[in-house]
This record gives C-alpha cells, sequence and structure tokens, in this order.
C-alpha cells in the first residue's frame, strides 16, 4: 500500500518548514509565489495530490442534459505578453473557445492569470462551471482550481502533477512529416529553433525533429543555445551560434514566430547568406514567409473541441481523462 504523503515528507523533500509547506499548500499567504510553485511541484512529485480531495460537482451539472446549460465558463490565460486574445495563435483559439460557448448559451469570462495569493478572492467559485486554460498556467493555480471542485480543460499544456482533460494539436506526427519532407529533399545539416521549455507543444515538436533524424541514422549536433532562448533573446544568441558554428542548411523552427525573427535577424548580419539556407514553421501565422514547409494548425478547432471536451466532462465527472489530437495540415513547397 502507498505511503500517504505528509506535510513533513513534502518538507523534507524541499528543505523548508512545515509551516512554509502547510501555507503555500492552503492557499494562504506569507510565502513568495516562487516557493510556492516550487512547493507545489515537489508535492505533485511525491503524490500529495492524489491524497488530497478533489471537491465535488453539483448534482444538478451532473445530471443535466445536452444543450441545457447555464452558467460561466472561465477562460483562463498565463500572465504573460505573448499569450493572450491579440496573439496570432491564441487570438483564433480564443475565437474557437468564445464562439462554441455562444452556441452553447453559455456565459463566458475571461481572466489573465493573477499573481497574488488566491485567484478566486476576485471570483465566486460557485458561479463557474468550468475553467478552460489556455497556454501555460502555473501548478499553483491548477491546483486551486482543483482543490474546490471545478473541472479544467487545458489547451496546449501539460503539467506532469496535475492531472485533467487535455486538447492538442498533433505536434509530433506534423513534425515528423516535415522532417521526412525536407530529408527526402536531400538535406541533412539542421538546427532546432526554439524554447522547448517554453511549452510543451514545442517539446513535442523537437520530439519529432529528433525521432525523424533517429530512423534516418542522422547525427544530432544540436547548439543547445539555439534550443533555449526566448523569443526576446533570440538575437544575440543566434548571432553568437552563427558566428561559431556556421550555418546550417536548415533551421526547424518551434513556430513561425521564431523563423521570421530569425530570418529577419540573419538578413541584418554581415554574412553571407547562402540561397541554399532554408527555413520550416510550425502554426501558419506568417503565410507571407518563404518557408519550406510549415503547418496550418486549425486554432478555432483547438477552441471549440476544448468546451466540448468541458461538457463532456461536466456529464461525466468520474471516467478517466482524455487528450484529444487533433490533426494539422502539414503545408510543403
Amino acid at each position: 500500500m502507498r505511503k500517504k504523503v505528509t506535510i513533513q515528507s513534502i518538507a523534507d523533500l524541499t528543505g523548508l518548514s512545515k509551516f512554509a509547506v502547510s501555507r503555500a499548500l492552503s492557499g494562504k499567504s506569507g510565502v513568495s509565489p516562487q516557493t510556492r510553485e516550487f512547493i507545489y511541484k515537489a508535492a505533485g512529485q511525491l503524490g500529495y495530490f492524489k491524497d488530497a480531495p478533489a471537491g465535488q460537482l453539483s448534482n444538478e451539472l451532473r445530471t443535466m442534459e445536452p444543450r441545457q446549460w447555464t452558467g460561466t465558463v472561465l477562460v483562463l490565460f498565463p500572465n504573460v505578453r505573448y499569450q493572450n486574445t491579440d496573439s496570432v495563435y491564441w487570438g483564433p483559439v480564443f475565437n474557437g473557445i468564445s464562439s462554441r460557448l455562444n452556441q452553447q448559451g453559455i456565459n463566458i469570462l475571461t481572466l489573465t492569470e493573477p499573481s497574488d495569493d488566491s485567484m478566486f478572492s476576485l471570483l465566486k467559485p460557485e458561479a463557474i462551471m468550468g475553467v478552460i486554460t489556455v497556454g501555460t498556467i502555473s501548478t499553483q493555480i491548477l491546483q486551486e482550481i482543483k482543490r474546490i471542485g471545478i473541472p479544467i480543460v487545458m489547451v496546449d499544456h501539460v503539467e506532469p502533477s496535475f492531472h485533467c482533460d487535455s486538447v492538442f494539436t498533433d505536434n509530433l506526427s506534423s513534425m515528423r512529416e516535415i522532417m521526412e519532407y525536407v530529408i527526402r529533399k536531400g538535406y541533412r545539416n539542421f538546427q532546432f529553433l526554439g524554447n522547448i521549455r517554453d511549452a510543451h507543444s514545442f517539446y513535442e515538436r523537437f520530439l519529432g525533429f529528433r525521432s525523424a533524424l533517429d530512423d534516418h541514422g542522422i547525427e544530432l549536433n544540436q547548439i543547445p543555445s539555439l534550443n533555449g532562448p526566448e523569443i526576446e533573446q533570440i538575437q544575440d544568441t543566434l548571432q553568437a551560434a552563427v558566428i561559431e558554428h556556421g550555418l546550417p542548411e536548415v533551421f526547424v523552427c518551434a513556430n513561425d514566430i521564431f523563423a521570421k525573427v530569425a530570418l529577419d535577424i540573419l538578413r541584418q548580419m554581415d554574412i553571407s547568406i547562402p540561397e541554399s539556407l532554408v527555413f520550416t514553421g510550425f502554426d501558419n501565422t506568417y503565410p507571407e514567409v518563404p518557408f519550406l514547409a510549415t503547418v496550418n494548425v486549425d486554432k478555432e478547432l483547438l477552441g471549440k473541441r476544448a468546451v466540448d471536451k468541458m461538457l463532456w466532462r461536466i456529464l461525466n465527472p468520474n471516467t478517466r481523462y482524455e487528450k484529444v489530437l487533433i490533426q494539422a495540415e502539414v503545408i510543403l513547397h
């Protein structure tokens, strides 16, 4: 039988006091956001949240028939600049969520992830029938939602210590299809460009890139700095890598934004850029850029399927969680 995880065992793992651990897990003040996030991740690794009660949904929501919905769904964005309703990627996802909720007659409330101790000091939990998270949300906020029993569906995010329904593009298969195409065209020298720790989708795309090279017996000579830069730091990182290592034949980019910015940087550098240098992208957000290949993600469908999954979860609260993968269209040139 698995031993129950205690406050003391979490304190022992983190090297923090039982007081700090208890304050963090109960959502009380007195613990910094960084320490609270550290404690939540440690607690998740130990399996603490499997022992914690998840809260109960009301009988009304359990028995409600489809298309008879009344209530509000909270759409939660992370507290970062580029993941919001104005984004060329996330904006259409939000439009899909909004249009599907409107079809069902459900109210929508949009909130940027707060930085204070309790998100629900701003809201009445009983008024929220479900939460859809868009992009990367902190572990602390996810566990706070779970603790009060509100169902969650994540779009484009995975948290190992937190289990819920999620909706993703089939990133790995799409990237493998791109790689098969460029390898068939004779290319053998690649660099992946994009921060694989910034989003789970980026990491899946890197896995597809790497596995395709393995399948074809092509050595992975990845420059570590190129799969770690934030978009704001890419100029210095890319310039340094090119000066030290030279150019590859292909930059395989985590998304179109990284590709577009990198192309602009290389054009500004005082080096000879061969015409044979090509870029692949992902997301199809900059169709004017001359990519060798990119992927058209059905962003609105991601949002719509998140709502569908949310409503299904409300009616089926005790079934196992599901990950919905939506096939994307690979565009080859």
